[in-house]
């Protein structure tokens, strides 16, 4: 019998390509295939007989995802090995707008929090290829988990880090960091990934400076597809309303 479901509801199966040590918890895993997704949308990664977790895309040509070591199905994930397979369901959600990266607009800033990095990176790679000039705020409690410096500065991004204990970069929140950063470059727009309460930070900060925003927002998922709804947010779901929502200041996507 045919199956007429979207292709995207169904675990797509990958091999692993390459595998990467980023931080002491962060791998990057590069997969054998692409995917049709822009940047700030999500897949399901599957593990038969473990769990299925969602995961933002650093890239999706070739498929890339940041894992974390945070539970089982990360744990069983750091013994697989290259040319283990990893299966993948998607792309969902609603990412950045990217009309807005190819389009108007010429200055960006970024400001990841944590594993919140890793989407923008995607994000950076599409509007440096777009011609864009890029400023990138990267957050982390301690030196050790700052995520892909080194990979925002091969792009050419100019990037300020700010660290939870002062080990490297200015000693302060990711909110204070970005305002010195639009203080030293004024953007068109400010886009961000991160932990709640930094996002909620950076969105008062862009309501003071008149910035449109566009804030990716994190929330435990389960199905990918807003049946389950354990993503809600205020009267959206994440998976379906999000990731990636508006400021309610600005109007980047009207």
């Amino acid at each position: 019998m045919k199956d007429d479901r979207p292709t995207t509801l169904l675990p797509r199966r990958y091999t692993i390509a390459g595998i990467r040590q980023e931080t002491p918890a962060v791998r990057r895993y590069v997969l054998d295939g692409a995917l049709d997704a822009g940047p700030g949308q999500f897949v399901m990664a599957w593990l038969p007989g473990i769990d299925e977790k969602p995961f933002s895309l650093m890239a999706a040509d070739p498929v890339t995802l940041a894992v974390a070591g945070v539970g089982r199905f990360t744990e069983a994930l750091a013994q697989r090995e290259v040319g283990d397979p990893l299966w993948v369901r998607g792309p969902f959600g609603s990412g950045f707008a990217t009309r807005e990266v190819t389009g108007r607009g010429e200055r960006m800033l970024l400001v990841g929090g944590g594993y919140g990095a890793a989407p923008l990176a995607y994000l950076a790679r599409q509007a440096v290829d777009a011609g864009k000039t890029i400023g990138v705020v990267i957050a982390a409690r301690e030196k050790g988990l700052l995520l892909l410096v080194d990979y925002f500065n091969e792009l050419g991004c100019r990037v300020w880090t700010c660290t939870d204990d002062g080990s490297d970069g200015h000693c302060m929140l990711a909110d204070a960091a970005a305002a010195l950063a639009l203080d030293a470059e004024p953007a068109d727009g400010i886009y961000a990934c991160g932990p709640a309460p930094m996002l909620d930070a950076i969105e008062r900060l862009a309501r003071e400076r008149g910035v449109p925003a566009q804030l990716s927002r994190e929330a435990y998922m389960r199905c990918g597809i807003g049946v389950c709804g354990s993503c809600t947010c205020g009267d959206q779901l994440v998976c379906l309303d999000g990731p990636v929502f508006e400021s309610r200041q600005g109007a980047m996507l009207a």
